[in-house]
């Protein structure tokens, strides 16, 4: 399983960003199943709305968004349900600095019954026992 980060998305969707060759690269792997089922939370598409529509503009921000939407390589997680749950991860993330998302993030990592991974490019991400960060380079 992957779950997918706003830094990963946003980097494969702006060719000016300076992962975006990396992105490119990971989004091969995904596609073709290397780390299993591809998840994505919500949060990250709010995250990569946001993001989109402050650097690229409007029409980029809704582009993207309705295109993960729709895509069949991904599963679109909800997070209602693990509102409480993530709300927790945050609170007790110490020094780490995630933003709510990446503890929504982290908390679906760890309820994984299958190896998780998390294509981002956000170092906060490392270390976190028994998540592996994709692409390692990052």
């Amino acid at each position: 399983m992957i779950i997918l980060d706003s830094s990963f998305l946003v980097a494969y969707h702006n060719t000016r960003d300076v992962h975006h060759d990396a992105a490119v690269g990971a989004m091969e792997g995904l596609v073709a199943g290397e780390w299993g089922r591809s998840l994505l939370l919500e949060y990250v598409v709010l995250e990569v709305a946001t993001v989109l529509l402050a650097r690229r503009g409007l029409d980029t921000a809704f582009r993207v968004s309705t295109a993960l939407l729709e895509a069949k390589e991904l599963d679109f997680v909800p997070c209602s349900d693990i509102f409480l749950e993530t709300l927790e991860t945050f609170r007790l993330q110490g020094d780490r600095g995630w933003s709510f998302t990446d503890a929504a993030i982290v908390t679906v990592a760890r309820t994984a019954e299958d190896a998780a991974h998390i294509a981002t490019f956000d170092g906060g991400f490392r270390g976190v026992e028994g998540i592996s960060v994709v692409p390692a380079s990052g």
